[in-house]
């Protein structure tokens, strides 16, 4: 197991909550920190994880990015940057050790700003089920242990076992949506709307999970049936196992194709997926050698023909 720790009290506890299960076996637990470079101590935090890995005997591997730069560079805002920075760096690490799972310390209190920042930004039942406790990363499968657990519980373990943490400066820094989230919105909702609402955040995002899982097993029926796989940058749709699927099932089906095609979703908005949508819904299979084409982000293009819908990435 790969363990992701910053030095923040969260991923600390994590830390040494896995070192006291470790209790023996063939198992290797092993810490992965990644160095943002975007504050002044940031090296005394990666020097703090070192020496805390040190002490528990566990081998400690470093990684940096000047994410300023990235972020310059790539033309998107600090926070992904930063998101993608670090998670290309814990894919990288645990190919290279050969680790099956990487564990990161998201708590309830992150899963449900989590939801609440998807739903000002906008977004769909998936979007509402917030982070799941699992998904692949690379040749491992993330974990998210702790997405039951409340930061103020983290917080007293350490108390309890005496264990010092590092505090992150730029958790406080409302230029950022998750602070202004965190530390604005969501205290006001708790103030004036309901005191429970980090509970209410939460029981949303378990109900639109359930929701979820019921439309993953319909869309997966319909992707075994409907679409075929040719190579990396093109797949077939056939568009007669799909009439009378109504247009979130079709929306979600393209996703899936995306997602299990690896292209860029990023760029591919409401707007995007509505579009492709109505390609199949609207297609006219009893003009079988009608023939519409269009070029979506990614430079996908998708063409109806002979009552198929054909996306190919150009490279």
């Amino acid at each position: 197991m790969l363990a992701a720790v910053s030095g923040g009290a969260d991923s600390v506890a994590l830390l040494r909550a896995m070192a006291a299960l470790k209790t023996g076996g063939l198992g290797r637990l092993c810490v992965a920190h990644f160095n943002h470079k975007l504050r002044d101590e940031a090296e005394d935090d990666q020097r703090f994880v070192v020496s805390l890995c040190k002490q528990l005997g566990l081998s400690c591997e470093t990684g940096c990015c000047d994410v300023a730069q990235l972020a310059a560079d790539t033309g998107e805002g600090i926070e992904p940057a930063a998101r993608r920075a670090r998670y290309d760096f814990l894919k990288e690490t645990a190919g290279r050790l050969g680790a099956r799972f990487v564990l990161t310390a998201h708590t309830a209190d992150d899963q449900a700003e989590t939801i609440l920042h998807r739903i000002v930004r906008g977004t769909g039942i998936s979007g509402l089920a917030g982070m799941s406790r699992s998904r692949p990363l690379g040749p491992a499968t993330l974990l998210r242990p702790l997405l039951g657990v409340r930061r103020r519980e983290l917080e007293e373990y350490l108390r309890d076992i005496g264990q010092p943490f590092r505090e992150d400066s730029s958790n406080t820094d409302r230029r950022f949506t998750r602070n202004r989230i965190r530390h604005g919105l969501l205290p006001l909702l708790a103030r004036q709307y309901n005191s429970a609402v980090s509970d209410a955040l939460l029981r949303l995002g378990g109900l639109a999970a359930d929701v979820q899982g019921v439309i993953d097993d319909l869309v997966d029926q319909l992707h075994e049936r409907a679409v075929k796989f040719e190579n990396e940058n093109s797949v077939e749709i056939d568009v007669a196992h799909l009439a009378g699927q109504p247009p979130y099932l079709l929306r979600e089906l393209l996703v899936l194709v995306w997602r299990r095609q690896s292209w860029p979703m990023r760029a591919m908005g409401f707007t995007q997926w509505e579009q492709l949508a109505r390609l199949l819904s609207e297609t006219d299979r009893s003009s079988p050698a009608a023939a519409t084409k269009q070029i979506f982000p990614g430079n996908v293009q998708a063409e109806i023909r002979d009552g198929k819908l054909r996306l190919t990435r150009v490279e």
